[in-house]
């Protein structure tokens, strides 16, 4: 702004703080895309009675439109759209995950909170079925810290599009679930069946590890039928 000759220093040009906070705001970080903004609003911008265009935040709105204001990441607009994102990567459609990514982005959202959210989608809903989707969305996650919001919302729109086109299994997430409800509703077993001390003789004597099998002297290192749940409940799948 006070630069002369690259700038628009002697211009009478006016940056509130309050549009200056907004533009950061808007651009997250991209440095390209602030001089972009700030060279159209100078553009834009009206001289006023005192000769001088004062950048002002109705201006940055009317040039960047809705993502300009503030995207509210904590009200309902901002989970309907992560959840429309959420169930379009659910249900293998990556297209529709990538329009809903778009307007997060276009809306102001934090790029970041998308590449968290595609973390735990690679856990929750792909899971097992194919074990790299978690590695696809760290290093989507990764590449955004390293090379900023112009490229590295790319590396997020392709964690995007691999995590939609994987094969799905919440086998996991069902499978964990139910072990947070039992422990709610039952008291905590005492841990005596196996027992990292067992060869210390008082352990062996209070009952730790006793008819403990284990499993690598078994044939294949499988003790089949030995029992790893707390003697008090059933074991269950």
């Amino acid at each position: 702004m006070e630069d002369k000759t690259r700038g628009y220093g002697g211009q009478d040009i006016v940056l509130p703080d309050e549009t200056r906070r907004a533009i950061a705001e808007l651009v997250n970080g991209d440095a390209r895309r602030a001089l972009n903004t700030l060279e159209m609003m100078a553009d834009m911008a009206e001289v006023n009675d005192s000769g001088k265009r004062v950048l002002k935040p109705e201006l940055l709105t009317e040039i960047a439109g809705e993502r300009s204001a503030r995207f509210d990441n904590k009200g309902d607009r901002f989970y309907d759209l992560i959840s429309a994102l959420h169930k379009s990567v659910r249900g293998s459609a990556p297209d529709a995950a990538l329009y809903w990514y778009a307007r997060i982005i276009t809306a102001g959202g934090d790029p970041l909170y998308v590449a968290r959210r595609c973390l735990a989608i690679a856990s929750e809903d792909v899971g097992n079925a194919d074990p790299r989707a978690m590695q696809v969305a760290i290093a989507a996650w990764d590449c955004f810290t390293r090379v900023g919001p112009a490229e590295g919302e790319r590396a997020i729109a392709q964690a995007i599009v691999y995590l939609a086109c994987a094969p799905k299994s919440n086998a996991v997430y069902t499978a964990f679930k139910p072990r947070w409800r039992m422990l709610a509703n039952v008291r905590i077993m005492t841990c005596r069946f196996i027992c990292v001390m067992r060869r210390r003789k008082l352990m062996k004597e209070m009952g730790y590890g006793q008819e403990y099998r284990y499993a690598h002297d078994e044939a294949n290192a499988y003790a089949a039928g030995e029992v790893y749940f707390p003697p008090e409940i059933a074991q269950t799948r």
